[in-house]
């Protein structure tokens, strides 16, 4: 099925960006000047997520110190800019980078329309989903989430507590469980009064890639996005994600870069 995409992304930037909500307990939005910044005091953290999409060199650079100024006067140690590959001024990240930002790596901004994604679960044998109900799932996600990505969960675990306290309609997450150890686990997160369902996580044990889990953890939330009322899908893809999210019927719509500024 033929979309359009620019049209799409638009609703994206409006949406989920210009207007964005508080993704979490605690979490502010606010609009100052030429951006909108979400930040949760308590946990030390803050991200612009839009910019004036008719920003020029001279606001671009008075934005960009506003909010170097609010992270150091907040007490943040780092603060982040989620720049999008279409945001201007066209320079923007070298604008970011002299300013003493600096670039993580980037993802793709992947859109699917709920109708058009598959919502059968094919899982290879042996392995079975589990919904994360309770604080002891939300443990068996962070120990998924270490052996896909070699990292700390800390973060998970709070996001998805925080989604948890939320309720089902806001939230939802899922287990890969091969007996009793967690394979894979992955969240979506839904955006009241939008279109939108932003799918997020989904790593997969090294030895059980390549055999259809992520695939059928997106079906798995696809079909809850439906029977929420959701008819458009949200990745931050990686490399690794985005063939299988195309193979399923996702957009590239643009790319999207976090660009980190860390206290000195």
């Amino acid at each position: 099925m033929n979309h359009d995409c620019d049209a799409i992304l638009a609703l994206f930037d409006r949406e989920m960006r210009e207007h964005a909500r508080p993704d979490g307990p605690g979490v502010r939005v606010e609009r100052t000047g030429d951006v909108v910044r979400m930040s949760d005091t308590a946990e030390g953290w803050g991200s612009v997520v839009w910019s004036a999409p008719d920003l020029d060199a001279r606001r671009a650079d008075a934005a960009i110190a506003a909010q170097v100024a609010h992270c150091a006067a907040s007490g943040y140690d780092e603060f982040e800019w989620k720049l999008y590959a279409h945001d201007r001024p066209a320079d923007l990240a070298e604008r970011l980078l002299a300013a003493g930002f600096e670039a993580e790596d980037p993802e793709t901004l992947m859109v699917a329309p709920v109708a058009d994604l598959p919502t059968a679960v094919e899982l290879p044998e042996g392995v079975r989903l589990r919904p994360v109900r309770d604080a002891d799932d939300v443990e068996l996600m962070v120990r998924a989430h270490g052996r896909a990505f070699g990292s700390d969960g800390a973060q998970l675990r709070h996001r998805v507590l925080a989604g948890l306290a939320e309720g089902p309609d806001r939230f939802a997450a899922v287990l890969a469980m091969a007996g009793d150890e967690p394979v894979s686990a992955a969240r979506m997160e839904m955006y009241p009064d939008t279109r939108f369902a932003g799918l997020w996580g989904g790593g997969t044990a090294p030895q059980w890639r390549g055999r259809g889990i992520y695939r059928a953890l997106v079906a798995h939330r696809a079909r809850i996005a439906a029977e929420r009322g959701y008819d458009l899908l949200q990745v931050d893809a990686s490399t690794q994600s985005r063939p299988i999210l195309e193979r399923l019927g996702f957009m590239a719509l643009s790319t999207t870069t976090p660009y980190l500024y860390r206290a000195r």
